[in-house]
């Protein structure tokens, strides 16, 4: 049952972060770098921040926990997140060119293959006595690789919809789509955003003694957002720049609003990775689940973008069969997330 309870919970997170860009699109009269930028200090600082403390019991701080563990498992934590948000600028743009659907669909899929095994292997890399590489047992790889068909399956339906779409029907339902260049950055996102797990691995002992399962995994994450956060903003600061778009921050009448909207997107994508942390800590007895629970998370961000993809009303005008191979990559996403379980 609670293994039930914790994949549901990364359910709950996945559908929050796939939902996340429809407050953005009530924010009035900001420019991409302001809005992105205002939206980052809630989704990279403030709840991230907020749920770290949630790992810290009384009497004691994050400042302790900082300062006490391996200086080197720190800065590669905020390193690797500093990767990983190079992979969250162009994550945006893959959706400005396929669309949320594909966009995220293809960016994620490959996040989620490589985010699953890359973090053992680097784990491996700097304490090959640990025996980190026997995370990736039989039923993880196998689970990823049904992933990853789930998610060709879906980038092939993709295929099918750029080539069945007139011109004028690809640009209603994304005004930029562009099938090459979208799939190049997409990929390029995919590897970058992979770097976020590799990042909560190397900070996977960033926890008191007595902290409950369910938040261990925060005070890891708080850094990584930290380290994408230093990211977004030095790109964000020099479109500000280049674009003289500073006065965005001034325009104080649209503050209630635009702030307003740039908190809710922002604590709708800190649920996933809020959401994650709490159901690993359902998870305990299955080793294999736990090692896999990034790549669920990525499969039903997926899952749910796709969704919200067909709400939107990106799929309007394909073919029966396109939408049959869509929802056939749909349900091969959603039959991966109970593979290391059924393998074990």
């Amino acid at each position: 049952m609670d293994i039930i309870i914790g994949l549901l919970i990364i359910a709950v997170g996945a559908f929050c972060q796939s939902s996340c860009y429809v407050p953005i699109n009530r924010i009035k009269e900001w420019s991409w770098e302001s809005y992105w930028m205002v939206q980052g200090v809630f989704a990279w600082l403030v709840f991230p921040l907020l749920g770290a403390l949630l790992a810290v019991p009384e009497g004691a701080s994050l400042l302790d926990l900082f300062t006490a563990e391996n200086s080197v498992n720190i800065w590669m934590t905020i390193l690797f997140g500093a990767l990983w948000g190079v992979g969250g600028l162009t994550f945006g743009l893959s959706m400005r060119y396929l669309g949320v659907a594909l966009g995220q669909s293809i960016s994620l899929g490959t996040c989620a293959g490589l985010g699953t095994v890359l973090g053992p292997i680097m784990l491996h890399i700097f304490y090959p006595e640990a025996g980190h590489l026997a995370k990736l047992t039989w039923a993880v790889i196998i689970g990823v690789i049904v992933t990853l068909v789930g998610i060709s399956i879906i980038g092939v339906a993709g295929n099918m919809k750029a080539a069945q779409l007139s011109d004028e029907e690809k640009k209603a339902a994304v005004k930029d789509f562009n099938f090459p260049k979208g799939i190049t950055i997409a990929l390029l996102a995919g590897f970058m955003s992979a770097c976020f797990n590799v990042g909560l691995e190397f900070g996977s002992s960033l926890h008191f003694e007595n902290t409950p399962d369910i938040f261990k995994t925060l005070p890891a994450t708080l850094l990584v957002t930290l380290g994408g956060f230093v990211t977004n903003a030095v790109y964000c600061f020099y479109q500000n720049s280049k674009n003289h778009t500073w006065g965005d921050y001034g325009k104080t009448s649209l503050y209630l609003n635009n702030l307003l909207f740039c908190a809710l997107a922002g604590a709708l994508w800190y649920s996933q990775f809020f959401g994650l942390s709490l159901g690993k800590g359902f998870l305990t007895d299955s080793p294999a689940l736990i090692t896999f629970a990034f790549c669920i998370l990525m499969a039903l961000n997926v899952v749910f973008s796709n969704v919200w993809g067909i709400i939107l009303k990106e799929w309007k005008g394909c073919s029966r069969k396109t939408i049959v191979v869509l929802v056939l990559g749909i349900i091969v996403l959603i039959v991966s997330t109970f593979i290391p379980e059924l393998l074990k």
